[in-house]
C-alpha cells in the first residue's frame, strides 16, 4: 500500500479557488475510495472534516510553523503532492515521488513586488523537486513555460471539476441583497486580475441594470472598486455582497440576467463553470485560460472599453433570448465535461507507480 501526502491545509478557505479545488478534489479522492493507497491529509481543523470524510483518510494537523524550514514534516511518504504552486509547506526530506500541482504563474509577470519575487523563488525550488507535474489546464503550462526552466519530468494536464454537484432548495433563501430588478453576476476574490472593475465601468453606460459581485473584497483591488463604484456615483446599482454561502450562490446565478467574468489572468476559472451548469449566459474575458474552458458554449469580450462591453453583452443576450434552448443545452453540456470524479481518478492514477 502506497503511502500518499495531500497538501491540503488550503482547504480552510473555500471561496477562493484554492479551497474549492482543495475540498473538491479531496471529496472525489473518498467517492472513488482507492483501497491500495494510504492518504494523509494536511489540516488545521482535523476533527471537522473527520467528520464529513470519514476514516478513509489519515490526518496530520497543520500549523503555521510547518512553513518554516526548521519545523517541516519530517515523516517520508511514497507520495507527497503539493497541491498549488504557492505552498510554502514541504517535506524535511526527500520523498520517493513530488507532485507539483501549477495553477497558475502570474506572479511571474510582475517582478517588481516583492511577495512574487518570493513566489517565484519558492516556485523555482518545487519544479527542481517535481517528479510529476500536473497543469489545471493548457495555459497554465503555456505560461509555466514562458517564465520558467521546466525540468524535462513527466507533465499531464488534468481539468478541475464542476463545482455545482447540488442543486439546493432556493424557496427559503433570503439573499444579503434584495433583488427586485434586473441584474449581472459575478463571483471571485478581489484581485486585479479579475478585471472587475472593467464591469463597474461598464455599468455607468446600462442605468436599468444592477451589478451584484460576491467574494472576499477586504484587500487593496476591493478598496479599488469601492472607489470607482463612488467615482462613477453607482452606489445604488453596484452592490458588493462579500463573500457568500453556496447556497446564496446559486441563488445570486440562478436568478442573474448573465453571468460575468472579464478575467485576465484565470489559470482554469471555476465560477463560469457553475453558471454554465445552469444554462445562464456566460460572458468571459478572451484572454488567458477563459476561452479553453468556455469552449464555444460561452461568449467573449475582446476588450474592455465600457461601450463595446455593452453593446456585446445585449446584442448576444438578444442572441441567447431568441433561441435559449439551443444555447442552454450547450453550456449545459459544456459544463457536464468538466467532473470532479473523472479529475480525482487522474490524480490518484498520478499517485500509482
Amino acid at each position: 500500500m502506497k503511502r500518499v501526502f495531500l497538501e491540503s491545509h488550503n482547504l480552510k478557505n473555500r471561496t477562493s479557488g484554492f479551497g474549492v479545488f482543495n475540498y473538491e478534489l479531496i471529496k472525489a479522492i473518498e467517492r472513488q475510495h482507492p483501497e491500495d493507497l494510504e492518504i494523509t491529509l494536511n489540516l488545521k481543523n482535523k476533527s471537522h472534516y473527520q467528520q464529513e470524510f470519514g476514516d478513509f483518510f489519515k490526518y496530520n494537523l497543520y500549523t503555521g510553523l510547518q512553513r518554516n524550514k526548521l519545523f517541516r514534516i519530517t515523516k517520508k511518504f511514497d507520495v507527497w503532492h503539493s497541491l498549488n504552486q504557492n505552498i510554502k509547506v514541504e517535506p524535511m526530506f526527500k520523498q520517493k515521488k513530488y507532485i507539483l500541482t501549477v495553477h497558475d504563474v502570474n506572479f511571474a509577470q510582475d517582478e517588481k513586488n516583492k511577495t512574487n519575487l518570493s513566489r517565484i523563488k519558492l516556485f523555482k525550488e518545487k519544479l527542481k523537486k517535481a517528479d510529476l507535474i500536473t497543469y489545471i489546464s493548457h495555459y497554465a503550462k503555456e505560461q509555466t513555460y514562458k517564465f520558467f526552466e521546466v525540468p524535462a519530468v513527466e507533465e499531464r494536464i488534468i481539468y478541475n471539476g464542476n463545482p455545482i454537484r447540488e442543486i439546493y432548495d432556493l424557496s427559503k433563501i433570503r439573499p444579503k441583497v434584495p433583488v427586485d430588478r434586473p441584474y449581472f453576476y459575478s463571483i471571485g476574490d478581489f484581485l486585479e486580475k479579475k478585471n472587475f472593475h472593467s464591469l463597474v465601468r461598464m455599468m455607468k453606460e446600462i442605468p436599468d441594470y444592477e451589478l451584484i459581485l460576491s467574494g472576499s473584497n477586504k484587500k487593496v483591488y476591493g478598496d479599488f472598486i469601492r472607489s470607482l463604484i463612488a467615482e462613477l456615483r453607482l452606489e445604488d446599482r453596484v452592490i458588493l455582497t462579500g463573500r457568500v454561502s453556496e447556497e446564496e450562490k446559486q441563488y445570486y446565478i440562478q436568478n442573474s440576467e448573465a453571468f460575468l467574468f472579464p478575467s485576465i489572468g484565470e489559470g482554469f476559472g471555476l465560477p463560469p463553470i457553475e453558471a454554465m451548469a445552469f444554462g445562464k449566459p456566460v460572458f468571459l474575458s478572451n484572454q488567458a485560460s477563459l476561452p479553453e474552458i468556455g469552449a464555444d458554449a460561452a461568449f467573449y469580450w475582446e476588450d474592455f472599453d465600457p461601450i463595446y462591453m455593452k453593446e456585446f453583452l445585449f446584442k448576444k443576450l438578444d442572441e441567447f433570448h431568441q433561441n435559449p434552448a439551443f444555447f442552454q443545452e450547450k453550456l449545459k453540456t459544456r459544463a457536464a465535461f468538466f467532473n470532479w470524479d473523472e479529475t480525482a481518478k487522474q490524480y490518484i492514477d498520478c499517485y500509482r507507480f
